[in-house]
């Protein structure tokens, strides 16, 4: 029988966020999954999978309109699903943690860092896409698209990774002005690793070295996978990812 999540409960005004946590040694390792994605994907298995080998902590959750989180995901945007992470963050966690962020969940996990730099020790992106709701969806719509969104609210766009289609509001993408990180220097001491598939149909790889430098920290470093695509979900891939953390643990 799968394992039944536990829920952060936060009052009756904001949804349950589902989560799997193992107590362990510290750092810990927390997981922030992508767009439309949860916490059952094999990247998130495989680290929680890794942590327990090691003795580490580790928490795996869903955001708010995701997996087995309440809400609905079109009432979710970038400041919502940072406030799902920072509560989990705050409430299930203790002392140093290492912040693993997959696409979108790599912008929640540089948000975590700024807004906690005292607890992240070290960041570890996947195919990480902060700005993605401004730079990647709305700059590349066509203007009929943009005055569809604009009109009715919402728009329907077909997904590569499941049958349900992406629904992008208009309060996605404005909240997403709120909280861009890419127009300025991000302050961040702490280790980074970033990994990006070079075949990523959906974020370019070029994103990474372009996060590595608005970063100040002096300790980061960009791994590109000639072949590698947006997911990074291989077993070569997922081994990629335990080297990396097992090197920040080190």
């Amino acid at each position: 029988m799968p394992e039944l999540p536990e829920y952060l409960d936060r009052g009756t005004s904001k949804p349950r966020i589902a989560y799997r946590r193992i107590r362990g040694k510290s750092p810990g390792v927390v997981f922030c999954t992508g767009f439309m994605s949860d916490m059952t994907g094999s990247k998130a298995l495989a680290i929680e999978e890794f942590a327990r080998a090691r003795g580490q902590a580790c928490l795996r959750f869903d955001y708010s309109g995701h997996g087995e989180s309440d809400g609905r995901f079109e009432d979710g945007t970038i400041g919502s699903w940072f406030q799902d992470a920072l509560a989990a963050f705050d409430a299930l966690t203790q002392g140093p943690q290492i912040v693993v962020g997959s696409s979108m969940g790599g912008w929640i996990a540089l948000l975590l860092a700024r807004a906690r730099p005292d607890r992240v020790a070290a960041l570890v992106g996947i195919a990480p896409a902060p700005d993605f709701t401004e730079d990647l969806i709305w700059a590349k719509m066509p203007e009929a698209q943009r005055a569809e969104l604009l009109a009715k609210g919402v728009l329907h766009q077909p997904s590569d990774y499941g049958e349900k289609p992406y629904a992008i509001t208009k309060a996605l993408i404005e909240d997403g002005r709120n909280h861009l990180l890419l127009r300025a220097p991000l302050a961040f001491d702490g280790k980074v690793r970033l990994l990006h598939g070079m075949r990523d149909p959906d974020v370019p790889w070029e994103l990474s070295p372009k996060i590595a430098t608005v970063l100040t920290s002096a300790d980061v470093r960009v791994t590109l996978v000639k072949d590698g695509d947006h997911r990074l979900s291989r077993d070569q891939d997922l081994d990629l990812l335990r080297t990396t953390l097992a090197g920040l643990l080190a």
